[in-house]
Parts: C-alpha cells; sequence; structure tokens
C-alpha cells in the first residue's frame, strides 16, 4: 500500500468533480431542495414538531441513499471511460485504489451530508438535545458505508440506470423496515428480525437517542459498532470487487 499512490488516485476524484460544476451544483442543492419539501408537506399547525421526530430518520436515509448515489453512478463511469483497467493494469494495488476512491468520493458525499445536516438544524430551525459534532460523526459513519456499498454495487452494473436499479434492492427495504415510516415494534415478527440486519435501522435509532434523547455516541455502543462493521465490510467488499483483468 502507497500513500503517495492513494493520494493521486484522490486527487484525480476531487479534480474530476471540481471540473464538472453542473453536476457539483445539483449533488448540493438537490438534497437541500428534497429537505425543504419534505418540511414544507407537513400541515403548519404540527410541522414543527412532527419534523423534530422524523428529521434524524430523514437525515439518515438521505446520507445513505445520495452517498450510494453518488458513488455509484461516478464509479461506473470510471470503468465505463476505461479510466479503472488503466489504473489495474499499472503497479498499484486493490487497496491502493480502493482507499483512493473512497477517500475522493467520501470528501463530497460528507460534504454533501453536512451541508444537508446544517440546513436542517438551522435553515428549518429543527429542535435537537444531542451535540451537533456527535450527529456529524454518525453522519459520517453512515456515508462511509454509503460510498463503500455504491463501489461495491457498481461492480455488477454496466450502465447509470442499472445502478439506479439496484435502489430498490438495496435502499428502499431499509427505508420500510427500518423505522422510518412506522416503529419496528409494530411490524410483524419475521419483518422485526430482518430490520435488525439493515444499517439503517442501527442508525436511525442511533440518530434518534442523540437527536431526542440526548444520549452522547457512548451511550449508543451497539448503533455505533453495527455501522462501524457494516462500513468495514462493505470496504472490504469494494475492494474485492477491483479485480485485475
Amino acid at each position: 500500500m502507497s500513500l503517495n499512490r492513494i493520494r493521486a488516485i484522490t486527487m484525480r476524484i476531487i479534480r474530476q468533480f471540481l471540473r464538472d460544476r453542473r453536476t457539483l451544483a445539483l449533488m448540493f442543492l438537490v438534497p437541500i431542495v428534497v429537505m425543504t419539501v419534505i418540511a414544507l408537506s407537513f400541515p403548519e399547525e404540527i410541522g414543527q414538531g412532527v419534523l423534530s421526530y422524523i428529521a434524524p430518520a430523514v437525515l439518515a436515509v438521505m446520507a445513505l441513499f445520495f452517498g450510494f448515489i453518488l458513488t455509484g453512478v461516478s464509479f461506473l463511469r470510471e470503468r465505463s471511460q476505461g479510466t479503472l483497467e488503466r489504473l489495474l493494469a499499472s503497479p498499484v494495488s486493490r487497496w491502493d485504489l480502493a482507499l483512493g476512491y473512497l477517500l475522493g468520493f467520501l470528501l463530497f458525499a460528507i460534504m454533501q451530508s453536512v451541508i444537508v445536516l446544517l440546513f436542517t438544524i438551522y435553515a428549518l430551525d429543527i429542535q435537537y438535545k444531542g451535540e451537533l459534532w456527535q450527529i456529524f460523526v454518525m453522519q459520517v459513519i453512515i456515508t462511509v458505508g454509503a460510498v463503500n456499498l455504491g463501489i461495491f454495487v457498481s461492480a455488477y452494473a454496466s450502465n447509470e440506470f442499472q445502478v439506479v436499479q439496484f435502489i430498490p434492492l438495496f435502499i428502499l427495504p431499509q427505508v420500510f423496515l427500518s423505522g422510518v415510516l412506522w416503529p419496528v415494534e409494530q411490524m410483524a415478527s419475521y419483518l422485526q428480525w430482518l430490520s435488525k440486519v439493515m444499517p439503517l435501522t442501527y442508525a436511525i435509532r442511533g440518530l434518534r437517542d442523540i437527536m431526542l434523547a440526548g444520549k452522547s455516541l457512548t451511550d449508543i455502543g451497539l448503533e455505533l459498532g453495527v455501522l462501524l462493521a457494516f462500513a468495514a465490510i462493505a470496504s472490504v467488499g469494494a475492494a474485492v470487487t477491483l479485480r485485475r483483468r
């Protein structure tokens, strides 16, 4: 593993995003527009209280969804343009590639999550009890898992449409079974078991404990551990898909 090679790959990804200003603008504007629409969709008399309650779940979903889309489509572009094959033909290890791409995509995915988080709290005036930096740490961990999942899934897609088709497979079941729309405890027993293997369940539970109950990261050890394990497993899966040809 070479730090110089990892840094070179990371900087190339960063320069590529910075040159594509339209994509860069959409990357930051679309989540804000979505969050604004969600906030305005509630009746005025109950909107603020309900929005503060669902904000942790929405933040977790958006970090997972947009991190997955950003990375999946961008990494597929690397494959379709032949950039990845040229890198694999050079003396670069799979872990150099995995970490280089991860850091490059992760930078913009984290920026996206931070902008949405700050917009939700300050522009939409969401009430929360925990410390802001701990909410940010949770968002970063969720984003790391989402980015690695995007790299992993893009290996099995041949175009952007196929990447989007993976959303009903990897994202939507988690949205419906992780407690976003209704409490997990009210679901059928077999659905509750399914929710226990979904990382979004622990992301939402952890963010709710911090933002609504005022707990700290030390109080949500189980949720934090599961999310870290998911991020680690996804990173290994992403590295394994980078096969030499």
